[in-house]
């Protein structure tokens, strides 16, 4: 498990290394000039020249590469060009409120697909069935910005249910959770009864019913149980997915998190902003998939032993 372990880690390091050197191009490639943003377009040639230098832009590219690379060695992403405030105070600000949205969302998708995806595989051809797939179906079919504001309408603005907007209390996540969760829970559904459908169908599940098992424990303990590896692996994919698909939501919502603010960082143009907020994602990301790979490896020894075996 150890020799596991270190091959995953190193190989999220690797794909960490890749990431912020894309993330420092594709942010350099972005058109304009963070110069002209913070000095305005009237400004004289030789204060925007004393800016650039200052802030290392008159250095060659590959230079910079390396400045930015010690910079995150050291936790430090500069200063925002619009507020003049410290990158990592702003993402300190902002990273709880997208991982509290994230999470709810999560739980959110939890709760609804796990009954609709055991139900479907258990009334497999009934109306149960056809019900739990048309959601999951509708559940994929509409986008967030669409989802989001018909919530509002029905129960912020139409029964008064839930705030339109911000960030007050449990109530005002309910909507955002429920616009975010509800199309991972429709993917999660279809998934759960796939493995659950095939997991029923082995010998173990037979010899089960033949020793007299009650058919709840023989769903929850040998069907559910087994059923789960794919369900994680998707489940730790996902929760990656609504860290970055979180954006879309958090401004419908005037949600004060991570997203709202790499949407503003890109209207302000403000480059050294926009740069962390997308590394912060990708890096979660990438975290998140390695944890799953290593969740995965400690329920299937298979997986492990398997790759311990080629190395």
């Amino acid at each position: 498990m150890i020799r596991y372990l270190l091959s995953q880690l190193a190989s999220a390091v690797l794909v960490m290394i890749g990431v912020s050197c894309l993330v420092f191009f594709l942010i350099h490639l972005v058109p304009g000039d963070p110069v002209e943003v913070m000095l305005g377009e009237s400004a004289n040639p030789a204060d925007r020249e004393a800016l650039r230098q200052s802030l290392g832009l008159d250095q060659p590219l590959l230079t910079q590469l390396f400045s930015f690379f010690n910079q995150l060695l050291h936790f430090d992403f500069g200063h925002s060009l619009y507020s003049k405030q410290p990158i990592v105070d702003m993402l300190v600000e902002r990273i709880p409120a997208t991982v509290e949205l994230a999470l709810a969302g999560l739980f959110i998708a939890v709760v609804i697909a796990f009954p609709l995806g055991t139900i479907a595989a258990l009334k497999q051809g009934t109306r149960w069935d056809y019900g739990a797939m048309g959601f999951s179906l509708i559940g994929v079919s509409i986008p967030n910005f669409w989802m989001g504001p018909i919530l509002i309408l029905l129960f912020s603005i139409g029964l008064g249910w839930f705030p339109v907007s911000g960030r007050e209390g449990w109530s005002s996540l309910v909507l955002p959770a429920i616009t975010l969760g509800t199309a991972m829970a429709a993917i999660l559904s279809r998934m759960i009864r796939a493995t659950l459908l095939e997991v029923l169908g082995e010998d173990y599940i037979r010899t089960a019913r033949a020793k007299g098992l009650p058919e709840g424990l023989v769903i929850i303990r040998h069907g559910l149980r087994n059923a789960l590896l794919p369900v994680v692996t998707l489940i730790g994919l996902q929760l990656g997915t609504l860290l970055g698909g979180a954006v879309i939501t958090e401004m419908v919502f005037s949600w004060p998190g991570l997203g709202q603010l790499t949407i503003e960082s890109i209207h302000r143009r403000d480059y050294p902003v926009l740069q962390a907020c997308v590394l912060f994602i990708s890096m979660a990301y990438v975290l998140i998939n390695t944890l799953t790979d290593i969740v995965y490896g400690w329920l299937d020894p298979r997986i492990r032993l398997g790759q311990e075996t080629a190395q």
